[in-house]
């Protein structure tokens, strides 16, 4: 039980949903609510399905790509790292998703990579790697993580309007300083890892 919580809270400040909530109210605001949520389900359903693929076959793709678990672990937390800098200092153009006005997104940029992004694409290949025996439990808090993320999604126009801006901006940040710590987690035990291996 203690497993599945600690993958959980992992995987759900990984997927950050509520880091996400700006771009997703930016991309789907000149629609209706009901089709925004609609939207919104349909993309969680491609990025829980891209998350499950990733899960199931890691060993496979680190099979084809030559590629070790540690590999893995030391890369996604490079990335979760740049990731969390970014969150903690954002850029002053904001985000730039490549959609015009008005126009329906499909699987990118809100499925992927804003949801299955490299992150936690990478740390599902690194969890599956060094607990192999524990699948059920990564399943399980994978679902709980997206469906949490889901409930948070849905309730973006509320959160927004308790929260403001400015609180988001706040919230942003030190979800961004969370971050910091599990990238930095992750590359030391792949480095770790790596030279008891070598």
């Amino acid at each position: 039980m203690n497993n599945i919580m600690s993958f959980t809270i992992l995987m759900f400040l990984i997927i950050d949903p509520i880091g996400n909530l700006p771009i997703f109210m930016s991309i789907l605001k000149d629609m209706e609510q009901k089709k925004r949520n609609f939207i919104i389900f349909r993309e969680m359903i491609l990025a829980l399905l891209a998350m499950f693929f990733f899960l199931f076959a890691s060993k496979k793709i680190l099979e084809i790509l030559n590629l070790k678990s540690e590999t893995i672990s030391i890369s996604g937390g490079i990335v979760l790292f740049i990731i969390a800098m970014k969150m903690i200092f954002p850029s002053k153009n904001g985000n730039a998703i490549g959609l015009k006005k008005g126009e329906e997104p499909f699987l990118v940029p809100l499925a992927i990579p804003l949801i299955a992004g490299p992150s936690i694409l990478a740390t599902l290949i690194s969890l599956s790697q060094k607990y192999p025996k524990q699948i059920l439990d990564l399943c399980i808090s994978l679902l709980i993580s997206w469906v949490l993320s889901l409930i948070v999604l849905m309730m973006s126009g509320t959160l927004f309007r308790i929260l403001g801006k400015k609180g988001f901006s706040a919230l942003e940040k030190i979800m961004g300083l969370l971050f910091v710590m599990i990238s930095m987690q992750m590359i030391l035990e792949g480095a770790k890892v790596y030279m008891n291996n070598y």
